[in-house]
């Protein structure tokens, strides 16, 4: 499909993080000085949630506390999360040149783009993100975290964990470049069995064990699960840096929804 326009406007600014700019820059600054502070080895890849701020920030600002030690090195962010309104055949890229959020407008890489329309099962489609949350929810993170850096934002549907793969080792690039896997765990159970089976969604994670993911365990599990496979097949670790879930940050315990923040580390060259 066309591009409907050359950028691609907030969906979800006011409702799931501050609308004004001055706020939202206080809002996600907060977040990250409360979270534990990044350290090298700096990671390739994280994996956050994609919520309203008020539920799930604290645990997107760990994940991205950890890539702040590569300010300025990292020019180029592949940012992959799910679709949750519209149905997507594959994966799909925007035909947008720049995605705004309150903070400013963040170019989209070209280059990285065109890499991902050269793989089999990646498309334009501007329907897919322009009602998307999974996204534009990483962004404030990434503007005050890296700076000036562009993205490639890719929202997969029914795909495979093979498929998205393949796309991010093809934009996998070198330092230059990190990947934001942009994921939810459980969804919508009691406090005590969302706690368990969030826990056994972290075993599989930890493990590289993708095939296992599914549904149940997390909305983005085939983006999560396209990161695991090629990580299985190109070594190093993902390592659990926070869990928690909606009833922590005061939502009813009886309906939660599960945050994890993860990290990936390349093995040793």
């Amino acid at each position: 499909m066309a591009s409907e326009t050359a950028v691609r406007r907030p969906a979800v600014a006011g409702r799931f993080y501050a609308a004004d700019p001055r706020a939202l820059r206080r809002e996600v600054d907060d977040l990250l000085a409360s979270a534990e502070p990044g350290s090298p080895p700096v990671p390739k890849a994280v994996i956050a949630p994609h919520a309203g701020f008020m539920f799930s920030g604290p645990v997107a600002a760990a994940a991205y506390r950890r890539l702040e030690p590569a300010a300025g090195r990292i020019a180029r962010v592949v940012v992959i999360g799910p679709s949750h309104f519209h149905p997507v055949r594959g994966v799909a890229a925007p035909g947008a040149t720049a995605f705004a959020t309150p903070l400013g407008d963040v170019p989209v890489d070209r280059d990285g783009l065109e890499t991902a329309l050269a793989q089999p099962g990646v498309i334009t489609d501007d329907a897919a993100h322009r009602d998307e949350h999974s996204l534009e929810t990483q962004l404030p993170f990434i503007q005050r975290v890296l700076g000036d850096v562009a993205i490639v934002p890719l929202v997969v549907g029914s795909a495979t964990a093979e498929e998205v793969g393949r796309t991010l080792a093809a934009l996998w690039g070198g330092a230059e470049t990190a990947v934001a896997v942009s994921s939810d765990l459980s969804h919508f159970h009691p406090d005590t069995e969302a706690r368990a089976l969030d826990a056994r969604t972290v075993a599989i994670i930890e493990a590289l064990k993708g095939e296992e993911l599914g549904p149940e365990n997390a909305c983005g599990f085939l983006p999560i699960a396209g990161l695991l496979w090629h990580a299985g097949r190109h070594g190093g670790r993902i390592r659990t840096l926070q869990l928690a879930n909606s009833a922590d940050a005061g939502a009813p315990p009886e309906r939660v929804v599960g945050y994890g923040a993860f990290e990936y580390a390349e093995a040793a060259a």
